[in-house]
């Protein structure tokens, strides 16, 4: 927001969960506060029944992108999911579409025959793909299944089409606080949103999900925190053990985010000039601030 302020910039959301109106606090969504305080894109305009994509995610970027320079506003894309900045800066190959029927017919599959055995399917059919991704790993495994079983062709191979190159040029800032410090932060932000009111909003969704039948791979089901707090409103987890373990999940997610900002953002010989931080503090960096610039 510092940034935006100073720069009469725009915040566009780069967080695949940040993006469903559904567990605000759960997600860490800015406030109505920080919203008023300087104007923000792409935060909670997704219903929680949506799947997205990455590439759809991308196609709305580049539009609010575009909104911003065409108010002569710079353009700050941020958020902690790595595939959505990767893609934006980078491209994403042009997959085309599910049908709907597909994406029906593919869930049925998996409840009917079961995560291994359908990751065994996806084997038989994109076996490149099966190779990369865990039985477990729902959202991913059905999004090759779905696009060989509509297309006819493995997602693999879509994969190695050559990606559309971004216009934009982009200047990218890393804050990578010490991993400590990273924790404690983590560790009482939970804390903050239990305090604000996160078990009330897990259980709002629950109950949505229950009446609306949801299935169980849709993303907003897999928010840090979301699995731990509805067993203990279900009573089968104690209020500490839903904590410890949110914690602990949310701090393995920090550690994954900080692995990937070392070996996957663009290095000086990319052209998208870097600058990292060890801690902002909310304090204004005239140095920062000049490299934005």
């Amino acid at each position: 927001m510092d940034l935006a302020e100073r720069l009469d910039g725009v915040i566009i959301n780069a967080d695949s969960m940040q993006v469903y109106r559904d567990l605000a606090i759960l997600t860490a969504r800015p406030t109505a506060a920080d919203e008023a305080r300087v104007p923000h894109c792409l935060y909670g305009d997704r219903d929680a029944a949506a799947a997205g994509s990455a590439a759809e995610w991308v196609k709305r970027a580049e539009a609010a992108i575009a909104a911003a320079f065409a108010d002569s506003k710079r353009a700050i894309v941020v958020g902690g999911t790595g595939f959505y900045l990767k893609a934006l800066m980078e491209g994403i190959v042009p997959i085309p579409l599910i049908p709907a029927d597909v994406r029906t017919r593919s869930r049925s599959r998996r409840r009917e025959i079961g995560d291994i055995a359908f990751h065994d399917e996806l084997a038989s059919r994109d076996p490149e793909m099966a190779a990369r991704l865990n039985p477990g790993d729902s959202q991913r495994v059905l999004r090759a299944w779905e696009v060989v079983e509509a297309r006819g062709r493995a997602l693999s191979d879509w994969q190695r089409d050559p990606t559309r190159a971004p216009e934009t040029r982009f200047r990218v800032l890393v804050v990578a606080p010490p991993r400590e410090e990273l924790y404690r932060n983590c560790d009482r932000r939970f804390i903050d949103m239990l305090e604000a009111g996160a078990v009330e909003e897990v259980m709002l969704l629950a109950d949505r999900a229950d009446a609306e039948g949801f299935d169980p791979a849709l993303p907003i089901l897999k928010a840090l925190g979301y699995r731990q707090l509805l067993a203990y409103s279900r009573d089968e987890m104690s209020l500490d053990s839903a904590i410890a373990a949110a914690q602990q999940e949310t701090r393995n997610y920090a550690k994954r985010q900080l692995t990937w900002l070392r070996h996957q953002l663009p290095n000086d010989t990319d052209p998208h000039p870097r600058i990292a931080v060890k801690q902002y503090n909310y304090v204004i960096d005239d140095e920062l601030f000049s490299f934005m610039s």
